[in-house]
């Protein structure tokens, strides 16, 4: 086993590990983490435009007279998300090379911009189309803030800038060392989007659709929760790793789905991250509050015992590095198997209920650290049945870590025993 371990770590979970830390990745990650309050605004008002009422109430009368002006909120922050996910991902970029972040970060959105095609529109002037605002333009965000953060690189390694006496003030300073890679960079941009003509993003849309595709697909939605707890297992957040990579196509899902529900249409996908966290992560990753719901009512040794009634607070609100480390589950035989199966079981359930329409998708962006129930019921737009379906994966972990926690719990009790003996 020692040397099984040894063997993991060494040729996956160390290299999984620094590529979580990837300067490029993890920018995405943080541009991505920093839009999260300006999504959950948004969401809110997408949850009043909608309410979970009747029909017939007067509530829904009155958010259905109102929709246009209660979604402005939403159409200004969640809507168009990708505007702030490229500030922050220029930002956390320059930052990671020690360059002026704020100058990053603007190039990065002005760049953005410069694929979206200005429109005339009659009695009112020019337009910016807001539909590559969202996710949908999320992806081409991406390689634009890395372009104009690279070229901001390139140009100060090449020492490439206007340099000013020591006597201006810093800010001024860094905005004319900026000037020639932004000339640079928006050039480039006004030859591919305007001179050519060329639209990144139906370019880039068409190169990542085979990956949307397969991520709302059951298999793709077992990969990542594999990965994450297998990552987990081994004390390496798991999250951190996969979403650097899925997240951008959560988000587009999630944003798809805002939009979808906002246009009256159908909503198009079952996976964004509020699928995982609120059907799958109950409790935090591993579907853990099983787990502490199985200690509080087996438990025989003072030490779960003990352990049970510290985490059983945090597991409620999706915090779980108490019982991850505390257990421990990380690195520990018994363990590690439910915690690897528990939530794929819950995954199937979850993904089945939902395909076929017996629990709505998830369109709404809620704080992670609220009770499952009262998270799914909001994510789902105010679908009870969601409600329903936590607590039957709920139920479903407690019955899969029942058995290994009994075999692990007896351990600690032989092993109390034998500690009382030698005190």
């Amino acid at each position: 086993m020692d040397k099984f371990v040894a063997f993991l770590e060494k040729n996956l979970s160390t290299p999984m590990a620094k590529l979580s830390e990837q300067k490029h990745l993890r920018a995405i990650r943080d541009g991505v983490v920093s839009a999260l309050p300006f999504i959950i605004f948004g969401s809110i008002f997408l949850i009043i435009a909608f309410p979970p009422v009747s029909a017939d109430s007067a509530i829904a009368a009155w958010s259905t007279k109102h929709i246009a002006e209660i979604l402005i909120p939403y159409r200004l922050t969640m809507f168009i998300m990708t505007l702030y996910i490229t500030f922050g991902i220029g930002y956390s970029l320059s930052q990671s090379y020690k360059l002026d972040p704020l100058s990053g970060a603007l190039l990065s959105t002005a760049a953005f911009l410069f694929t979206i095609g200005i429109q005339m529109m009659k009695d009112v002037g020019f337009v910016l189309p807001m539909a590559n605002l969202g996710g949908h333009g999320l992806f081409v965000a991406m390689i634009v803030s890395i372009f104009s953060v690279e070229m901001m690189r390139l140009f100060k390694h090449k020492n490439i800038m206007i340099k000013m006496p020591s006597s201006v003030p810093t800010s001024v300073a860094r905005s004319f060392e900026a000037l020639l890679p932004v000339v640079f960079v928006l050039t480039v941009m006004t030859v591919i989007t305007v001179v050519f003509g060329v639209d990144l993003h139906t370019i880039v849309d068409k190169a990542v659709a085979p990956l949307v595709k397969a991520g709302d697909t059951y298999f793709g939605v077992l990969i990542p929760v594999f990965l994450i707890t297998f990552f987990w297992s081994f004390g390496i957040h798991g999250v951190s790793v996969v979403g650097a990579v899925a997240r951008p196509v959560w988000e587009v899902y999630l944003a798809n789905n805002s939009a979808a529900v906002a246009a009256g249409k159908t909503i198009p996908h079952i996976a964004p991250e509020t699928f995982f966290q609120w059907f799958i992560w109950i409790g935090g990753a591993g579907a853990t509050l099983g787990l502490v719901i199985a200690m509080l009512l087996t438990a025989k040794s003072q030490y779960s015992k003990a352990m049970a009634r510290t985490t059983i607070i945090p597991s409620l609100f999706n915090i779980n590095e108490p019982v991850i480390f505390g257990m421990p589950i990380v690195l520990n035989p018994v363990l590690i198997i439910p915690f690897i199966i528990t939530p794929l079981v819950g995954a199937t359930i979850a993904y089945i209920a939902t395909s076929i329409g017996m629990v709505n998708p998830t369109y709404v962006m809620v704080p992670w650290t609220l009770p499952a129930p009262i998270g799914a019921y909001l994510a789902t737009g105010g679908d009870w049945r969601a409600i329903v379906l936590v607590l039957v994966n709920i139920a479903v972990s407690v019955v899969i870590y029942l058995p290994f926690f009994k075999m692990y719990d007896k351990k600690l009790v032989a092993q109390e025993i034998e500690e009382r003996k030698v005190g």
